[in-house]
This record gives C-alpha cells, structure tokens and sequence, in this order.
C-alpha cells in the first residue's frame, strides 16, 4: 500500500488595496441598489394614480441604479464602456412592464 505525500497549496495573502475595494464596493452596492430597486417597485403604484410622477421615480430608479454600477467599476478600475452597465438598470427594465 503505498501513501501519496499530501500537497498543500498555500494561498497568497491578499493585499489591502484588493480588501478595501471589496468592502467599498459592497457598501456602494447596498447603498446604491436599495433606492434603486425600491424606487422602482414604488414606481408601479405610484404610477397607476399619477402616471407623471411615476414615471420620474420609475426614471431615477434607472438613474441611481446606472451610477451605482458606474461606481463599483469606477472602484475596481474598470472601464464604463462594459456589459457591467446593463445590470444597472436591471430593476427599472423589470418593472418597466408595469409602470407604462
């Protein structure tokens, strides 16, 4: 019976500039994504008494949403011209059916 000897990798220590983004992005993406998404669900009973006004909240639902994601790629060093941007307004495009 011969035993394989046990390899173990050793993981690189992760710099504190790559933690700081993370926890900057994290915060930004909670910040950013509750109004986001809450503005666009308020937006569909909103809408059904005064169209105008939901429409405008259903509007900078996309708003918040498109800066939020602008700013986590922003944070990581990205560049804007990315599919990352589609996510952002994610929550308007969803409830859009509803508000028009």
């Amino acid at each position: 019976m011969s035993t394989r000897p046990v390899r173990s990798r050793r993981r690189a220590p992760m710099h504190i500039e790559t933690v700081q983004r993370w926890v900057a992005s994290a915060i930004l993406f909670h910040v950013g994504s509750v109004p986001a998404v809450t503005l666009a669900v308020y937006a569909i009973g909103v809408a059904a008494t005064d169209y105008g006004k939901g429409v405008g909240l259903w509007l900078m639902s996309g708003v918040i949403g498109l800066l939020t994601v602008a700013g986590i790629l922003l944070i990581f060093r990205r560049s804007l011209l990315s599919w990352w941007m589609v996510t952002g307004i994610l929550p308007t495009a969803v409830t859009g059916f509803y508000v028009l």
